[in-house]
């Protein structure tokens, strides 16, 4: 019987932990994007925030099972981990931060800007939140992803 419970509570325990992670970074950096990078305003910032977080929460565990699929290519190298985390960050969020800013009013150039200034920080930013998302699921007692995806260990 132990073993069935713990089993149903480490996806619970997963998804909360990747969709937090998800939540708290991202919108630092999305603010910082719309604001800046693409000139919405603050208005539409805040709009833009509010859906964000509303589709990070069905966003975030699917996103992280993504990542661990990915990342299992990735070498124990600085440089390869640092392209599976963004190729895994660019290739997954951009069209759903796409929508987003679409959805809450950039158009035409600040629209494209905003695409484009999001794929530029995924790709900074793969690694540093591969890197804080293992971060946050050992303060929930999950092992790091990128070795074998966590819903298939026992």
């Amino acid at each position: 019987m132990r073993g069935r419970f713990s089993f149903r509570i480490r996806p619970t325990r997963a998804y909360v932990a990747d969709t937090i992670a998800l939540i708290m970074f991202f919108t630092t950096t999305g603010i910082i994007n719309e604001r800046f990078i693409a000139g919405m305003s603050w208005d539409e910032v805040m709009q833009a925030r509010l859906l964000g977080a509303a589709l990070m929460v069905p966003v975030g565990r699917p996103y992280g099972i993504w990542r661990d699929w990915i990342m299992i290519r990735a070498k124990p190298t600085k440089t390869s981990r640092f392209m599976w985390d963004s190729f895994a960050l660019l290739s997954f969020q951009v069209p759903i931060y796409g929508a987003i800013i679409a959805l809450s009013g950039a158009t035409g150039g600040g629209l494209l800007r905003g695409m484009l200034g999001a794929a530029g920080m995924m790709i900074v930013l793969g690694r540093p939140y591969g890197a804080f998302l293992n971060f946050i699921r050992r303060l929930f007692g999950l092992p790091p992803g990128g070795q074998k995806p966590m819903y298939l260990k026992g």
